[in-house]
């Protein structure tokens, strides 16, 4: 596993991107890096002192001036219209959408009492409030429970404090959360599959990896092929599965692409 992740190590370069494999679609990660690294400051030596003055004063003349930050304004209890959910509405929803009865039976990503969060956006109006100033700012809150793979979406009356729709569905894979992605990174590190992410860190660090705070972490959903991985991970799709992009902070990234983590299994599993 070592010789595999390690021939990858520091060959993504700025403007590189990843080709990720998933069920039916090809999706490209362009990992980000340091821009310019390969410009020259420079021509062949064929320019004048004169030029050479000329280019001087026109750099001066151009100069950015120092930008000024200015204080962002106050952020009210409550938005209006269409504008982002402020951070007590966002605050309030999860309060009233997590409900005695999803905190008590449902289950997160570590194994801990209530659902896992994994967003609160604003709603859509109904049809016939599009033209209504005054029509009500609702929440939509998406919970994870890990103890049924189930996705559990409540809409919230931010006006009246009072949850107007529950949905539940099986099969639905939002985009994985902060929280998901340490745990993942977390249950890669104690797996004897993330041995060659250990070991690539430390050839770029020197240092022992011990912690997913140790990495930079973007990732995206696996879903299951017929054929296409090993039988450890069959489930992915019904359960929550991750495919991780670790890097090394200000340092490379780290191939991780064949390495999935089933959070609801709290496996790994290796594709061929």
């Amino acid at each position: 596993m070592r010789k595999t992740v390690h021939r990858h190590l520091g060959k993504v370069v700025a403007g590189a991107a990843i080709a990720v494999a998933g069920t039916a679609a090809m999706v490209a990660v362009t990992l980000p890096g340091s821009a310019g690294a390969g410009e020259s400051a420079g021509g062949t030596g064929g320019g004048s002192s004169a030029q050479g003055a000329a280019g001087a004063a026109g750099q001066e003349q151009g100069a950015v001036q120092p930008g000024v930050v200015e204080q962002a304004p106050a952020e009210g209890d409550k938005g209006t219209g269409r504008d982002p959910l402020t951070d007590d509405e966002l605050k309030r929803a999860e309060q009233v959408a997590l409900n005695q009865r999803l905190l008590s039976t449902g289950e997160d990503v570590e194994g801990d009492r209530g659902p896992e969060r994994v967003g609160v956006d604003l709603a859509e109006p109904e049809a016939d409030e599009l033209a209504d100033p005054s029509a009500p700012r609702r929440a939509e809150a998406r919970f994870y429970d890990y103890k049924n793979d189930t996705l559990v979406t409540r809409t919230v009356n931010l006006d009246t404090g009072k949850v107007e729709q529950t949905g539940t569905q099986h099969g639905v894979q939002p985009p994985i959360s902060r929280d998901e992605m340490t745990e993942a990174a977390r249950l890669l590190i104690a797996d004897p599959l993330g041995a060659g992410l250990k070991a690539d860190y430390k050839d770029a660090t020197g240092k022992e990896l011990t912690a997913p705070g140790q990495l930079l972490l973007q990732s995206m959903v696996y879903r299951a092929a017929p054929g296409a991985q090993p039988a450890v991970l069959d489930a992915c799709g019904e359960h929550r599965c991750v495919r991780l992009f670790p890097k090394v902070e200000n340092g490379p990234w780290i191939d991780a692409r064949s390495l999935i983590v089933d959070l609801s299994a709290r496996k790994v599993g290796k594709l061929g």
